[in-house]
């Protein structure tokens, strides 16, 4: 007689295990796509720059310069520099934004605005994408009659 109340009572208690498992599981069909994503300056590679002794570059994001005040990368032929020099550019998009993040090049002493060299654009639509954690690159090779650079930003999922 124990025996059958023991087992019964098994049995109810791993009916209720069962049931909390299925209503913790996601729907049929659900994907855990991103919502937002993080957008940052990956780095910046200089092939040909406008001047002989190099250019003094700044990224334009949303209307802000990296780095800030009169500070700059400067950059020679054969230079890399990495999101760092540039006091590390980042956003945040949803999937329908988009973040442009702009290479400028800026004349000192004054360091304004300067020259827009190009431009690499991060997308919502390839934030929706991502799942959370997994990364993609955006390359743009950025050409002008007197200067090449190759910018890249990294876009990460939430």
């Amino acid at each position: 007689m124990r025996s059958h109340k023991l087992i019964r009572a098994l049995a109810l208690m791993a009916g209720l295990t069962v049931s909390a498992a299925v209503s913790a599981a996601s729907p049929v069909g659900a994907t855990s796509a991103a919502t937002t994503c993080r957008v940052e300056l990956d780095l910046v590679d200089a092939y040909d720059t406008e001047e002989n002794n190099g250019d003094e570059i700044k990224i334009n994001l949303a209307g802000y310069m990296y780095p800030s005040g009169n500070q700059y990368a400067a950059m020679n032929n054969g230079d890399r520099a990495y999101s760092g020099n540039f006091a590390s550019p980042t956003t945040t998009i949803g999937t329908t934004g988009s973040a442009l993040l702009s290479l400028r090049e800026v004349t000192p002493p004054v360091v304004g605005q300067g020259k827009q060299l190009g431009s690499v654009t991060a997308w919502g639509s390839t934030c929706a994408t991502l799942a959370t954690g997994q990364i993609t690159y955006i390359p743009q090779h950025i050409f002008g009659g007197d200067y090449w650079y190759y910018m890249s930003l990294v876009m990460t999922g939430p």
